[in-house]
């Protein structure tokens, strides 16, 4: 089969190969892949400056849904034909504090689909019977393979921040994580105001549609003056840092007041500056999120069903893995929300 692969550590090598299909061990089921979303941290992986665990050749790819197209043994609940989409946490060691309290997210030896374990840039991609999830009937393929994202923002918004109705939030990065986050923090009742760059224009419209209070154009105008003149001379109480990016982490940290909420949803890929003394003298509380577990996957998944949190609407490109370098150009030069291949 077809199948986007990263051939060796560093910048690029990355390739459309032939590889074998592959089959399930004991306790795995394999899925027909119908959807696959390109995630930021793809993008490190085609740079080579991630730093969770990679074991190449392996073929990337771990935002998906599918259809269960064969079960090992011993796999009780999955039956042949069944919608699913799955987890990226492919192994963990079971043993450790974090394995034993639910948070195997954080287990120091996780290897995942899509980075030590083949992914989902293919026709078929195989995971653990107990990393699968279930679509419910009205979850399409292309909603469902953005489970992935939607699980992490909902890990960072309501598992791990805490954010209610009188929160003035800022989200940095209009990305498809920025937007996911800012419909969590919006079905919490807060005001949000998203910033981005000129290149993210579209993405910023997006933020509007979907229920952003005010968005800000960082190389048009003055981000601190702007949120500033809109609060009245007040300070936001959370930080969502989604871009990565240095700048808009120490704009950020300018604009929280004292005991306000920081967490970092982004990747920056190498260290960054900032002003640490501001952790102090405001006593903000930092939170950083990594990827997701079981509890942000359900209800993630059960809020697409209920229309509460969309991502059909981030969704601009969907192309299939013979375009791949295409979809990977679109999402990284900001032409493209977000990019789903259709294997």
């Amino acid at each position: 089969m077809k199948a986007v692969v990263k051939q060796s550590l560093g910048e690029g090598h990355i390739a459309l190969c032939d590889v074998p299909e592959p089959a399930p061990a004991r306790g795995e089921v394999k899925i027909r892949v119908e959807a696959a979303g390109i995630c930021g941290s793809d993008l490190h992986i085609l740079h080579g400056d991630i730093r969770i665990p990679m074991r190449p050749p392996f073929v990337i790819g771990h935002e998906f849904s599918g259809v269960v197209a064969e079960v090992g043994e011993s796999v009780e609940h999955w039956r042949n034909g069944d919608r699913v989409t799955a987890e990226n946490s492919r192994y963990v060691c079971g043993h450790c504090r974090y394995c034993r309290t639910g948070s195997y997210n954080l287990c120091s030896e996780r290897l995942a689909t899509g980075y030590a374990f083949d992914g989902a840039f293919a026709g078929y991609c195989v995971v653990p019977q107990e990393r699968v999830h279930r679509l419910p009937d009205n979850v399409d393929f292309l909603t469902g393979a953005l489970s992935d994202p939607s699980a992490c923002a909902f890990h960072a918004v309501q598992e791990l921040t805490g954010i209610d109705a009188a929160d003035n939030v800022l989200i940095t990065g209009p990305g498809p994580m920025g937007l996911f986050c800012l419909q969590y923090a919006k079905a919490n009742g807060a005001q949000v105001i998203v910033s981005g760059t000129a290149r993210d224009a579209r993405r910023l419209e997006l933020a509007r549609k979907l229920g952003a209070d005010l968005t800000v154009d960082v190389d048009a105008e003055e981000l601190e003056q702007r949120i500033g003149d809109y609060l009245n001379g007040g300070e936001v109480s959370v930080l969502l840092e989604c871009s990565g990016k240095a700048p808009a982490l120490q704009a950020g940290l300018r604009l929280l007041r004292r005991q306000g909420k920081y967490t970092q949803v982004g990747i920056f890929g190498a260290p960054v500056p900032f002003d640490v003394d501001q952790l102090v003298y405001k006593e903000i509380r930092v939170t950083g999120s990594f990827s997701q577990k079981y509890t942000a996957w359900a209800e993630a998944i059960r809020l697409a069903s209920l229309g509460k949190v969309m991502a059909r609407p981030l969704i601009t490109h969907t192309l299939p893995l013979d375009r791949w370098r295409e979809g990977f150009e679109a999402f990284e030069s900001g032409e493209a929300i977000k990019v789903v291949f259709e294997p």
